[in-house]
C-alpha cells in the first residue's frame, strides 16, 4: 500500500503537497482562530506541513493519515525538527475510509477528495470523525476559466469538463451538502508555479543522479513536456482551494 514512485519522485522536495503556500498555509490557520488543544484528523497528510507548523503556531493536537510510506516518514521527520512530535502522529495507512477513535474538533482532507470518491463522499467520511459544531477543511480544485475543449481539461489532469466546477458553483455544492462555507484560502497563479515549477527542479536533479533508474525514461518525457503543458492548460484554466466547513 503506497503511492506509485513516479509521484514521490516528482514532489520529494515538497512539503507542501498542493499549490498552497507556507504563507497562506500559515494565513489559513490563523484566519480559523484554532485555539491551543485543538483535536485535528488530516485525512492524506502528505508530509505533514499543516499539523506539524499549526502544532508549533497555535498548539494544535492531531493525527495525519496517509498512503505514502516516503512522505509520512517525512512527517515524523518534520514533527521532530519542530519539536511536536509529542503533540502529532501519523499513521501510514489508507485514509479512505478512516474515522477516528474520538471526535476531532476540525477534520481535514486537503486535496485527495477522491479518498470519498468526490466532494460528497469526503465530506461525509470527514463528518464521521468530526464532533458537533466542529469545523471541516476540503481542498479542491474548481475552473478558474471554463475550459474550452475535453483536451484541455485532460490537460488539466481532469477526466472530463464536467469532474470539477467553476468557484460559484464549487460554493453552492457544499451549501446544497448541508455546509455553511466560513473561510477559504485560495491558491493564486504564483502559488500554483511555486507548487509546479518546483518538480522540475527535483525532476532533472533526480535523473541527474539515477540516469539509469526504470522510471528514468517516464520522468525524461515529463520534464521535457510539462512546463509547456502546465502553462498552456493548467496556469490558465484551473483554480485550487481550502474551504471551511460548518454542519448547518
Amino acid at each position: 500500500m503506497d503511492l506509485p514512485r513516479i509521484f514521490t519522485i516528482r514532489e520529494s522536495g515538497h512539503r507542501i503537497h498542493n499549490p498552497l503556500t507556507a504563507a497562506k498555509l500559515a494565513a489559513l490557520g490563523d484566519a480559523l482562530h484554532l485555539a491551543p488543544g485543538t483535536r485535528v484528523l488530516d485525512l492524506a497528510s502528505g508530509s505533514g506541513e499543516m499539523l506539524c507548523t499549526w502544532a508549533r503556531d497555535h498548539g494544535i493536537t492531531g493525527t495525519g493519515v496517509d498512503i505514502s510510506t516516503v512522505f509520512t516518514a517525512q512527517a515524523r521527520a518534520r514533527a521532530v525538527e519542530l519539536g511536536v512530535a509529542d503533540r502529532v502522529e501519523f499513521v501510514h495507512g489508507d485514509a479512505a475510509g478512516h474515522v477516528a477513535d474520538h471526535p476531532a474538533d476540525l477534520a481535514a482532507c486537503v486535496g485527495a477528495t477522491w479518498i470519498g470518491g468526490g466532494v460528497a463522499g469526503t465530506a461525509e467520511l470527514l463528518g464521521r470523525s468530526l464532533r458537533p459544531a466542529g469545523l471541516m477543511l476540503i481542498g479542491e480544485p474548481y475552473w478558474r476559466r471554463t475550459p474550452p475543449d475535453e483536451q484541455t481539461a485532460t490537460d488539466c489532469h481532469a477526466g472530463a469538463i464536467a469532474d470539477f466546477l467553476p468557484l460559484p458553483e464549487l460554493l453552492e455544492q457544499f451549501q446544497e451538502l448541508g455546509y455553511d462555507v466560513v473561510e477559504m484560502m485560495l491558491a493564486d497563479q504564483d502559488s500554483w508555479d511555486r507548487y509546479a515549477a518546483a518538480q522540475w527542479l527535483t525532476m532533472r536533479r533526480w535523473l541527474d543522479r539515477n540516469p539509469d533508474d526504470d522510471l528514468a525514461d517516464e520522468v525524461r518525457q515529463e520534464l521535457a513536456t510539462e512546463p509547456a503543458r502546465y502553462a498552456r492548460a493548467t496556469r490558465e484554466y484551473l483554480g485550487w482551494g481550502v474551504f471551511a466547513l460548518m454542519r448547518r
